[in-house]
């Protein structure tokens, strides 16, 4: 928090590289939770650079008050939701969307890490969206479940309920046998 602390001050200040810092630091993160949630991973990094966009902005008046991480990917999942009411997509197929890679520099992560993230992709296409949201915004975006429910705009106990019945259903379908 306190080097994103700096880079805010930097940034406010009009450096630009701050913001490039700032974006290098989580755009990995961010374009895998709006991958998550959309069809199509062109629509993922245009979610991002609106967010980075509206961010830099409105950067006079921010204030760093927690995480800059849980901030950003909160804006990102708002986005992702203004674009389904806006233009009414329908509920996403994951599948299509396929892993989300990072910037590994070996070889074997990066062949593991795309085995791994086809995986995950695969298996949250199968659960219902909230559930989805809730677990990629807790496992992803390291959010609390508190800052999840203000996200969502529901009781933090439906937010446990959520993430305990999508990680159920999860496990159900490891066990089951249905992946391949």
């Amino acid at each position: 928090m306190l080097e994103d602390g700096r880079l805010i001050w930097r940034l406010k200040r009009g450096d630009k590289e701050a913001l490039r810092e700032l974006y290098e630091k989580y755009k990995d993160d961010l374009v895998t939770i709006a991958a998550s949630l959309l069809d199509e991973r062109s629509a993922a990094e245009d979610i991002l650079h609106d967010v980075f966009v509206t961010f830099a902005a409105g950067i006079k008046g921010f204030q760093l008050r927690r995480s800059l991480r849980n901030y950003l990917a909160t804006c990102v999942v708002n986005r992702v939701r203004d674009r389904f009411r806006r233009q009414k997509f329908e509920v996403i197929e994951i599948s299509r969307v396929g892993p989300v890679s990072s910037d590994t520099e070996r070889p074997e992560q990066l062949i593991m890490s795309d085995e791994e993230s086809q995986l995950l992709t695969d298996l949250l296409a199968k659960i219902p969206l909230e559930q989805r949201e809730v677990i990629i915004l807790h496992l992803k975006a390291g959010m609390k479940f508190r800052e999840i429910a203000a996200v969502q705009g529901v009781a933090i106990s439906t937010v446990q309920g959520r993430y305990r019945y999508g990680l159920d259903k999860l496990r159900s379908l490891v066990s089951g046998g249905l992946i391949k």
